[in-house]
């Protein structure tokens, strides 16, 4: 049958199954928007910005499962949304972005809302595609799901051109794709796999380190689980890969890294075996390379080739889905002909029960003094019972929303943890709102980041999303303040917020529900009113300690071992 490019767009997305589209219309894709009014096949959330619709479709894919999608204007729509392309990219999140563009004779001549977008966003996606002739539409919508989806997963764009969407076709959906250059791995190599289980069933300090891919990798964080409780050995997870193992599973040491837990970066840079699955060895959670794990064999497991190695040496490469070589893992290990050598674990965990014993993440409240952070946190999972989805900004609350709040299972932590997105929460929080309708999902945000991209409130007042914005408000640019106190002599550069709105009256004017807690004889009463409200969102005020830091901290080119204690 010959369709539109329109009509070809919307009948691919409806056979790629896609059900949900965050967008924000304009002149060059008003072709596909009329075909989306006309067809109704899916749900399309209106954002305010082409940013948020990014980091919206971002939180809807961590948490569905499914990939996320997003649908931008030419030129500064496409620009716009930059930011959420590079985010996804460096979390390996699976998103297809659709950017409208002038007609295709109109390319290069400067032409009203023109951008070079395949350029601008060539180092900002796994892939991207311009399609000049609506003959190879439906073949190219088709290669960036699979592109987007398989291998490590990320963000694919592809830019179309107005005339794209007007031309016709005879439409012919490709029911498999086989692209040539594009083959991922995703079994381990067998004489691979023997050869890490010798390591591992000889090891003395073996540890798992773990991180993003546990969570990209749906089903791996049981295995994982399995695995670590079957050969008796720790588990450290990155910032990304929190909810892989539960929060309460003594295997597992908490955070590694920057802001990590005393145990997790001692236990890091003392064993002899570091089993890293997911994980890509990025600087936050390395520290200074010359001392991290110096004493260790490395053991790699990744789905993408170029991150092995890349920054720390691997002495047994494993290229291949992490689900999958789990369960290679945990086959092989019913055949070994060794066991796991107990009493040198005995003596490991004994070890590490005397790091443990520092209670590196140890807060006190005083009932009768300011709001702590920490305290909020803490409330916030004892309230929820742990279970709700947790987004964050970026900043101090994120990291001690990493560390006081306990993950039991995966997908219940939406952070942007490569690229650093301030404003990256609250639209994470509504893809997440809009991908478990009810699930209580919020948003823990500081005072200036979630001015960064607060006209979202709107879309979840438009939606009717019951999210929860808690703001830790200290009216500092937290993290900035505190690395000014710490190595700037305490030269508050610009770090301080002294016009600030007042948040519940903000909260009212979108329709929405405001509450503030000023007292810690408040944090509970406001969470408890927020939780109960299921109509509207709500924004909790919390107005804490104005220079609280997170500890433990690494400094800056400083060693996981020389963490600052609080």
């Amino acid at each position: 049958m010959k369709l539109t490019g329109a009509e070809i767009f919307v009948e691919c997305l409806k056979r790629e199954g896609v059900d949900i589209i965050f967008g924000y219309p304009g002149g060059a894709v008003l072709p596909i928007y009329d075909e989306i009014f006309k067809k109704n096949y899916f749900r399309h959330i209106l954002v305010r910005h082409e940013q948020a619709a990014l980091h919206a479709a971002n939180g809807y894919a961590r948490v569905s499962g499914k990939c996320g999608v997003a649908l931008v204007t030419s030129g500064p729509g496409a620009t716009n949304a930059v930011t959420g392309l590079a985010d996804s990219y460096m979390d390996s999140i699976p998103t297809v972005c659709f950017s409208g563009q002038v007609p295709t004779h109109m390319i290069g001549n400067d032409a009203f809302q023109e951008a070079d977008t395949v350029g601008i966003t060539r180092s900002a996606t796994k892939h991207n595609f311009l399609v000049k002739h609506v003959e190879d539409l439906a073949l190219t919508i088709r290669q960036a799901f699979h592109i987007a989806t398989t291998g490590r997963p990320g963000p694919v764009l592809i830019d179309i051109p107005k005339d794209v969407g007007i031309a016709s076709c005879e439409f012919r959906y490709p029911e498999t794709v086989n692209m040539r250059s594009y083959k991922p791995v995703t079994k381990g190599h067998h004489g691979q796999i023997k050869r890490a289980i010798k390591m591992m069933l000889a090891s003395r300090r073996p540890i798992f380190y773990t991180g993003g891919g546990i969570n990209s990798a749906r089903g791996s964080a049981e295995l994982l689980t399995r695995l670590a409780r079957k050969l008796n050995f720790p588990v450290t997870q990155t910032l990304m890969g929190l909810g892989g193992v539960p929060c309460d599973d003594k295997h597992f040491l908490g955070m590694l890294g920057m802001h990590g837990t005393y145990e997790a970066n001692m236990a890091v840079s003392h064993c002899d075996l570091l089993i890293a699955i997911g994980a890509r060895f990025d600087d936050r959670v390395t520290g200074k390379i010359e001392a991290f794990a110096p004493e260790a064999k490395i053991i790699h497991v990744d789905v993408d080739p170029s991150s092995i190695s890349k920054n720390v040496h691997a002495h047994l490469p494993i290229v291949g889905d992490v689900k999958v070589v789990l369960g290679q893992m945990l086959d092989a290990l019913k055949t070994a002909n060794t066991k796991p050598n107990a009493e040198a674990l005995k003596v490991w965990w004994h070890q590490i029960e005397e790091w443990r014993a520092r209670d590196c993440l140890h807060f006190d409240q005083d009932m009768d003094g300011s709001i702590k952070p920490q305290f909020v946190i803490s409330k916030l999972h004892e309230l929820t019972k742990g279970d709700a989805i947790i987004a964050t900004e970026v900043g101090q609350h994120q990291m001690w929303a990493a560390q006081h709040y306990g993950f039991k299972k995966p997908h219940r932590w939406i952070t942007s943890g490569g690229l650093g997105t301030m404003g990256f929460g609250l639209p994470a929080a509504i893809g997440a709102q809009i991908a478990e309708p009810k699930a209580t999902v919020i948003d823990i945000a500081g005072d200036a980041s979630i001015q960064m991209s607060i006209q979202e409130l709107s879309t979840a007042m438009q939606h009717k999303l019951p999210v929860i914005v808690a703001i830790i408000n200290n009216s500092y640019m937290g993290m900035v303040r505190q690395w000014q106190e710490m190595f700037y002599e305490s030269r508050y550069s610009h770090s301080y917020c002294d016009s600030l709105p007042d948040f519940v009256k903000l909260a009212e004017a979108y329709g929405g529900k405001g509450l503030r807690a000023e007292k810690p004889g408040d944090v509970e009463t406001v969470i408890k009113q927020a939780l109960a409200n299921r109509d509207t969102f709500t924004v909790i005020d919390f107005v804490v300690t104005k220079e609280e830091n997170v500890y433990p901290m690494v400094p800056a080119g400083a060693g996981l071992s020389e963490m600052v204690l609080a």
